[in-house]
């Protein structure tokens, strides 16, 4: 119960910061409600937050020892999004999915528990490869929030022009590109569980059913066209996610 109520808070801090600038129009009002989180975070981390959010963290950061740090730069992540709409190489990508998701995967991995460090970096090579299939999966959700994610080089590599993005244009190009992309989000999920101790694959099996339910995703992708991510948003049913989670709870994950 402990773990779980922690894993909440964490979920709610990062759905609450993320909704600032996804949902705020005004990039003045943005950044001043990602500065009030700013502070706000020093607030949970001396013992006086103000939010429900921040007072729910508190006895998780207690309990599992979670660095301010790794919080702090979820917000960084959260302003990149004010400061940059398109990212030149797929190493400039990594910074931000380092940021939003795999300072999160670590997190999440504290709160369920190691003992061998090396999990640590399996937790974080797995919030890679959420956040790479999550921007295969909202190409165009995210063109129409003025954004594009997939680097620039990808994009020159494949010729596909970014106005072709902007008016949803679907090529054989793209879909050459989204494949590519969906090879190096494949590598990624490879690459965390060649990182997962033995030792931790019990106490990590809620990261690993979650692992099941994006990689399914990511490979419904591929079956049903990579390139109708442009105008199609692609969703695993609840219940296929139900025995996906409880097959990977039961077997573990194997891919």
């Amino acid at each position: 119960m402990e773990r779980r109520q922690a894993m909440m808070a964490l979920y709610a801090f990062c759905r609450e910061v993320d909704d600032v600038v996804d949902e705020v129009s005004d990039e003045q009002v943005a950044r001043a409600k990602l500065n009030w989180w700013r502070t706000e975070l020093a607030n949970a981390f001396s013992g006086q937050p103000q939010h429900p959010v921040t007072k729910a963290l508190v006895p998780a950061i207690k309990t599992f020892a979670l660095p301010m740090s790794e919080f702090e730069e979820i917000l960084d992540g959260m302003e990149m999004d004010l400061n940059m709409v398109r990212y030149a190489t797929y190493q400039d990508l990594l910074l931000y999915c380092h940021r939003v998701a795999g300072v999160v995967g670590q997190l999440s991995a504290r709160i369920f528990g190691f003992k061998d460090e090396s999990t640590l970096a399996y937790a974080h090579e797995l919030g890679i490869a959420f956040q790479l299939t999550n921007i295969i999966r909202d190409v165009g959700e995210d063109v129409r929030r003025g954004r594009i994610y997939l680097p620039v080089e990808d994009l020159q590599s494949f010729q596909v022009p970014a106005s072709e993005l902007t008016r949803y244009q679907e090529s054989d190009r793209f879909t050459a590109l989204m494949l590519f992309e969906v090879e190096r989000a494949r590598a990624s999920y490879k690459k965390a569980l060649s990182l997962l101790p033995a030792v931790d694959r019990k106490t990590q099996r809620p990261g690993l059913m979650m692992a099941a339910i994006y990689h399914a995703t990511l490979e419904e992708i591929v079956l049903d066209g990579a390139g109708k991510v442009l105008n199609q948003r692609l969703s695993i049913p609840g219940g296929r996610k139900l025995w996906l989670a409880f097959k990977t709870w039961c077997f573990g994950l194997t891919l």
